[in-house]
Protein backbone atom coordinates (compact mmCIF):
# COMPACT_ATOMS: atom_id res chain seq x y z
CA UNK A 1 0.00 0.00 0.00
CA UNK A 2 2.81 2.23 0.92
CA UNK A 3 4.44 1.30 -2.60
CA UNK A 4 1.40 2.66 -4.12
CA UNK A 5 0.84 5.53 -2.25
CA UNK A 6 4.36 6.55 -3.21
CA UNK A 7 4.39 5.78 -7.16
CA UNK A 8 0.95 7.89 -7.27
CA UNK A 9 2.70 10.83 -5.35
CA UNK A 10 5.55 10.96 -7.68
CA UNK A 11 3.65 10.38 -10.63
CA UNK A 12 1.32 13.61 -9.68
CA UNK A 13 4.85 15.60 -9.15
CA UNK A 14 6.13 15.02 -12.15
CA UNK A 15 2.93 15.68 -14.07
CA UNK A 16 2.63 19.16 -12.35
CA UNK A 17 6.84 19.52 -13.23
CA UNK A 18 5.83 18.85 -17.19
CA UNK A 19 2.87 20.94 -16.70
CA UNK A 20 4.39 24.03 -15.05
CA UNK A 21 7.70 23.77 -17.86
CA UNK A 22 5.33 23.63 -20.60
CA UNK A 23 3.52 26.77 -19.00
CA UNK A 24 6.71 28.42 -19.85
CA UNK A 25 6.07 29.12 -23.60
CA UNK A 26 7.34 31.82 -25.80
CA UNK A 27 3.85 32.42 -27.15
CA UNK A 28 3.18 35.93 -27.46
CA UNK A 29 4.65 39.77 -27.59
CA UNK A 30 8.06 40.14 -26.86
CA UNK A 31 11.17 43.38 -27.36
CA UNK A 32 14.61 43.02 -27.11
CA UNK A 33 17.22 45.03 -24.66
CA UNK A 34 17.34 48.16 -27.52
CA UNK A 35 13.85 48.10 -27.46
CA UNK A 36 14.06 49.27 -31.15
CA UNK A 37 10.92 47.17 -31.90
CA UNK A 38 8.50 44.65 -30.31
CA UNK A 39 8.11 40.63 -32.17
CA UNK A 40 5.44 38.79 -31.71
CA UNK A 41 6.16 34.81 -31.19
CA UNK A 42 3.07 32.77 -33.16
CA UNK A 43 2.35 29.35 -34.07
CA UNK A 44 2.75 28.75 -37.52
CA UNK A 45 1.63 25.20 -38.29
CA UNK A 46 3.39 23.18 -35.91
CA UNK A 47 6.62 25.28 -35.76
CA UNK A 48 6.62 28.84 -34.05
CA UNK A 49 7.41 32.00 -35.89
CA UNK A 50 8.37 35.42 -35.66
CA UNK A 51 6.92 38.65 -36.87
CA UNK A 52 7.87 42.50 -36.28
CA UNK A 53 4.77 44.17 -35.28
CA UNK A 54 6.44 47.51 -33.98
CA UNK A 55 9.28 49.59 -34.67
CA UNK A 56 10.54 52.45 -32.13
CA UNK A 57 11.23 54.41 -35.44
CA UNK A 58 9.08 53.18 -38.23
CA UNK A 59 10.28 55.71 -41.14
CA UNK A 60 13.67 56.13 -42.52
CA UNK A 61 15.76 59.47 -42.53
CA UNK A 62 13.05 60.43 -45.97
CA UNK A 63 9.71 60.17 -43.76
CA UNK A 64 9.19 56.71 -45.60
CA UNK A 65 8.34 53.61 -43.96
CA UNK A 66 11.41 51.38 -42.98
CA UNK A 67 11.94 48.47 -45.69
CA UNK A 68 14.48 45.37 -45.95
CA UNK A 69 16.36 47.39 -47.59
CA UNK A 70 19.82 45.48 -46.80
CA UNK A 71 18.24 41.88 -47.96
CA UNK A 72 20.71 40.14 -50.48
CA UNK A 73 17.72 39.48 -52.88
CA UNK A 74 16.92 42.66 -54.55
CA UNK A 75 13.29 41.55 -55.08
CA UNK A 76 12.95 41.84 -51.35
CA UNK A 77 14.41 44.76 -50.80
CA UNK A 78 11.27 47.04 -50.94
CA UNK A 79 9.21 45.13 -48.64
CA UNK A 80 8.13 46.53 -45.59
CA UNK A 81 10.33 46.00 -42.03
CA UNK A 82 7.09 46.23 -40.14
CA UNK A 83 5.24 42.67 -40.94
CA UNK A 84 8.40 40.88 -41.97
CA UNK A 85 8.71 37.32 -40.89
CA UNK A 86 12.10 37.13 -39.38
CA UNK A 87 12.13 33.60 -37.49
CA UNK A 88 10.85 30.41 -38.50
CA UNK A 89 11.18 27.23 -38.01
CA UNK A 90 11.45 26.70 -33.73
CA UNK A 91 10.75 23.35 -33.04
CA UNK A 92 10.12 22.16 -28.82
CA UNK A 93 13.24 20.30 -27.73
CA UNK A 94 13.11 20.34 -24.09
CA UNK A 95 13.50 22.17 -20.95
CA UNK A 96 11.82 25.21 -22.36
CA UNK A 97 14.05 25.32 -25.30
CA UNK A 98 12.96 25.81 -28.58
CA UNK A 99 15.05 25.15 -31.81
CA UNK A 100 16.27 24.51 -35.01
CA UNK A 101 15.16 28.00 -36.19
CA UNK A 102 16.54 30.50 -38.18
CA UNK A 103 16.31 34.27 -37.55
CA UNK A 104 16.86 37.01 -40.30
CA UNK A 105 18.43 40.02 -39.48
CA UNK A 106 17.13 43.09 -41.40
CA UNK A 107 19.84 45.20 -40.46
CA UNK A 108 22.31 43.46 -42.09
CA UNK A 109 20.46 41.26 -44.32
CA UNK A 110 21.76 37.76 -42.60
CA UNK A 111 20.81 34.76 -41.75
CA UNK A 112 21.36 32.66 -38.77
CA UNK A 113 20.45 29.70 -37.07
CA UNK A 114 18.47 30.49 -33.65
CA UNK A 115 17.70 28.89 -30.52
CA UNK A 116 14.89 30.04 -28.12
CA UNK A 117 14.88 29.26 -24.51
CA UNK A 118 12.63 30.65 -21.74
CA UNK A 119 14.42 31.68 -18.46
CA UNK A 120 11.43 32.42 -16.96
CA UNK A 121 7.52 33.34 -17.50
CA UNK A 122 9.03 36.87 -18.89
CA UNK A 123 12.36 36.40 -19.84
CA UNK A 124 13.72 34.39 -22.75
CA UNK A 125 17.49 33.83 -24.34
CA UNK A 126 17.05 34.20 -28.37
CA UNK A 127 20.91 33.02 -29.53
CA UNK A 128 21.88 33.82 -32.98
CA UNK A 129 24.81 31.56 -34.82
CA UNK A 130 26.57 30.60 -37.21
CA UNK A 131 27.44 26.56 -37.36
CA UNK A 132 27.64 25.54 -33.42
CA UNK A 133 25.52 27.37 -31.14
CA UNK A 134 28.78 27.84 -28.65
CA UNK A 135 29.80 30.85 -31.27
CA UNK A 136 26.74 33.09 -31.26
CA UNK A 137 25.49 36.26 -30.32
CA UNK A 138 22.53 36.03 -27.69
CA UNK A 139 20.09 38.64 -26.57
CA UNK A 140 17.70 38.62 -23.41
CA UNK A 141 14.16 39.65 -24.77
CA UNK A 142 11.59 40.64 -22.17
CA UNK A 143 7.69 39.55 -22.87
CA UNK A 144 5.74 43.04 -23.08
CA UNK A 145 2.45 40.84 -23.20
Amino acid sequence: MKKTLLLFVLLVLGAARMASAQSMSPLGVWTNAEKKATFEIYKCGDKLCGKIVSLTTPNDASGKPKTDSQNPDPKLRSRPRLGLVFMQGFKYDSDNKWDDGKIYDPESGKTYSCYMKMENANTMEVKGYIGFSLIGKSQTWTRVK
